[in-house]
């Protein structure tokens, strides 16, 4: 033993590190620190209500995106004379199939039905043959007609699939709703944005701006544009978008105040950075948390006022296949259970799974709300 380690003390005996053993980490050294949205998104899957209302509403939307596949009226496949044909992406003439007429064919024609049947050809329809806009014009009961194995939901009040009118207007209603929330949320956070980051004068005048605006009867508004215009898909989405950015601004505006005066942004004003640059690429990315979970709540408020105008024939054009105009129909027909029945249960469903996944991102992007093994 040498000298130096016959006089070391035991305090630094203790501290001189094992080369044979390994050290043992601490705690804090063995764990992974996820990211924010990580643990968010950890935070949300533990959420089981919202993470299977999400899970759900995906595959109602997944299948909507296919509503051509599984509802239409015309075949996917169809062999005939020895030549193959696909009607879901091809218009043919009745000719094609020894008809009369160059009109495109019917395919719920009895004739074209038996020729079809004949010898080696065959025709594989989607799993609900009718198209939204089919009326079977063959149907043996009046319309509307109630649930049948032919129609399993009924017809409408002039014939047409009651169940690809709900699968159509399911589509068009998500559609409608994630469009008008994605315009609300860019609107509202370019707005909320410039307000908060300016502040001042530009902040009191916009948000005076903003209160104005607000303080109009926008169902009314909305009313009385639809019924000076031409129903249009386009124009709804303009109309009800130009109301919907005003709850998203003000969030975003409370978030930019908060963040102007923090270090990181200082400092970025100190090293001469413009300040677009320091509104998109260092505050905007830190105030997006109540953004994210207002976009679920704004797809249903776009849902709910899409289809208040639909019942009340200011909405979508005539034919269009619409959650509102089956409410209507339902109400003009009450005998007809089915219609409103069907539909309220379609709305509701969808409105209920919006409002979980909201509530669901509302408490996985509260930072308050950690989870044991957030860190792990």
């Amino acid at each position: 033993m040498t000298d130096a380690a016959r006089h070391a003390t035991p305090d630094a005996i203790a501290m001189t590190p094992s080369m044979s053993a390994s050290p043992t980490p601490s705690p804090l050294s063995s764990t992974v620190t996820l990211g924010p949205w990580r643990r968010a998104w950890r935070r949300f899957r533990a959420n089981r209500l919202g993470y299977f209302s999400l899970l759900l509403f995906s595959v109602l939307v997944l299948i909507s995106v296919f509503a051509e596949v599984l509802s239409n009226d015309k075949p996917l496949v169809v062999r005939y004379e020895g030549r193959w044909y696909f009607p879901i992406v091809q218009t043919l003439p009745e000719t094609e199939f020894d008809g009369d007429f160059e009109t495109p064919t019917d395919y719920h024609d009895p004739f074209i039905r038996e020729q079809l049947a004949k010898g080696s050809n065959f025709a594989v329809f989607p799993p609900n043959p009718y198209h939204h806009s089919t009326i079977n014009y063959f149907a043996t009961e009046p319309n509307p007609a109630p649930p049948t194995a032919e129609n399993w939901l009924g017809t409408d009040d002039r014939g047409r699939d009651l169940l690809a009118r709900l699968l159509y207007g399911f589509r068009l209603s998500v559609f409608f709703a994630v469009v008008v929330a994605g315009l609300c949320t860019v609107a509202g956070v370019l707005y909320g944005a410039i307000q908060g980051y300016f502040a001042g004068w530009t902040d009191i005048a916009m948000e005076r701006g903003a209160e104005i605006w607000g303080s109009m009867p926008q169902l009314y508004m909305l009313i009385i544009f639809s019924a000076l215009f031409a129903p249009s898909f386009g124009l709804l989405i303009v109309l009800i978008a130009a109301f919907g950015w005003l709850g998203i601004a003000a969030y975003v505006r409370a978030e930019f105040l908060r963040n102007r005066t923090l270090d990181y942004v200082r400092a970025a004003r100190a090293l001469g950075q413009s300040d677009r640059i320091t509104i998109f690429r260092h505050i905007l990315p830190n105030s997006l948390t109540p953004v994210v979970t207002l976009v679920p709540f704004e797809m249903t408020a776009a849902i709910g006022a899409l289809t208040s105008l639909d019942f009340l024939g200011l909405g979508v054009p005539p034919d269009t296949p619409s959650l509102g105009e089956l409410l209507s129909q339902g109400k003009n027909n009450l005998d007809a259970w089915w219609i409103s029945l069907s539909t309220f249960v379609v709305l509701v469903v969808t409105l209920l799974l919006l409002v979980l996944i909201g509530d669901a991102l509302r408490d996985a992007l509260d930072p308050r709300k950690e989870l044991k093994g957030d860190a792990a």
